[in-house]
């Protein structure tokens, strides 16, 4: 249970440093697709680089962060299959993975850093967002949080059948 935990704080990490990449580094508009349609409609196209290499900071962050979340299925799926889990016990880790970074996803980020404003976040990289993002704004995207939630069934028995075929 710690591994999955572990690897669960390393994903949220990832999701972070995927987040900070796009919006704090890259600022390109298409990196933001979910963004309130409000949000959207405020922002440029495109931000200019605030100094030299932005852009490279921001896509080596990217790079990494889907790098962290990667490794962090490679890990549980590994360890797994050199402890010899069952398929209900890979299908369990890889829910709880899954399930923990989507509630991450919806405290952090859209009721911490975004209706709230957390620590100037947005508005740090997207002053004109400042008058937009607000409470009023948590549950803009259910939908497509419980989509995923749905999705992380058939995707989880997937790569617990994976996982235990190859061991």
């Amino acid at each position: 249970m710690l591994v999955t935990v572990l690897l669960s704080l390393m994903m949220m990490a990832g999701l972070f440093l995927l987040l900070w990449g796009g919006v704090g580094f890259i600022q390109d508009k298409k990196f933001m697709s979910s963004a309130p349609k409000e949000a959207l409609a405020v922002v440029p196209d495109r931000m200019p680089e605030r100094f030299k290499g932005q852009y490279a900071v921001g896509y080596a962050m990217v790079t990494v962060a889907f790098a962290l979340m990667g490794g962090a299925v490679v890990i549980g799926a590994w360890n797994g299959i050199s402890n010899g889990f069952t398929f209900w016990q890979f299908f369990v880790r890889f829910m709880i993975m899954l399930l923990a970074l989507k509630v991450f996803d919806v405290i952090f980020f859209d009721w911490v850093l975004l209706c709230n404003q957390g620590f100037g976040f947005f508005t740090h990289y997207y002053p004109q967002v400042g008058a937009v993002y607000n409470r009023s704004l948590f549950g803009y995207n259910k939908k497509d949080h419980i989509t995923h939630v749905i999705c992380f069934f058939p995707a989880c028995a997937l790569l617990s059948w994976i996982c235990t075929l190859i061991g």
